[in-house]
């Protein structure tokens, strides 16, 4: 009995560790999260000083970043995702998910326009190429998981 507790033990703190990074490759959509809040922010509340917008785009990544770990969220991505070890993030995780949030904001803030798009779209693609995963399809998979895009999401790492 005392063997089945250790290792069952041991098995849900190797789960969570893979969700206490400070950076992982999900590090880079946060990033992405910037950039959009940037350009939302931008576009909703033009006479607002940077800052002020900045306030409101960490208000919003907070916010999801508590409906995320929600049991609704996290069984979402387990039934429509190849995510069926994921049980959430630790606080450590979704602070530092906030903080990228950040980094991308400030990044689009001074990066022009074009660099800026760039940069996106090379993080979606080398996260598609390396985790099967990224920005796009984590919100196609949420709203509409595709039995064809879980599939390939099951394969290794193409790079």
């Amino acid at each position: 009995m005392r063997l089945r507790v250790r290792e069952a033990l041991a098995r849900r703190s190797a789960e969570l560790g893979k969700f206490a990074a400070i950076a992982d490759w999900y590090s880079l959509s946060h990033i992405l999260h910037g950039f959009l809040f940037y350009g939302a922010t931008w576009l909703l509340l033009p006479r607002a000083p940077w800052q002020g917008r900045l306030i409101a785009a960490m208000v919003i990544e907070g916010g999801w970043e508590i409906v995320e770990n929600s049991n609704w969220i996290i069984e979402r991505y387990r039934s429509g995702t190849v995510s069926l070890d994921y049980f959430g993030d630790t606080i450590v995780n979704s602070v530092s998910d906030t903080l990228f949030m950040v980094v991308g904001f400030l990044l689009a803030r001074k990066l022009p326009v074009g660099l800026t798009i760039a940069l996106a779209v090379l993080f979606e693609l080398v996260m598609a190429l390396h985790i099967r995963d990224n920005l796009t399809l984590n919100i196609l998979m949420l709203i509409h998981p595709f039995e064809a895009i879980r599939h390939w999401q099951g394969g290794p790492p193409i790079i």
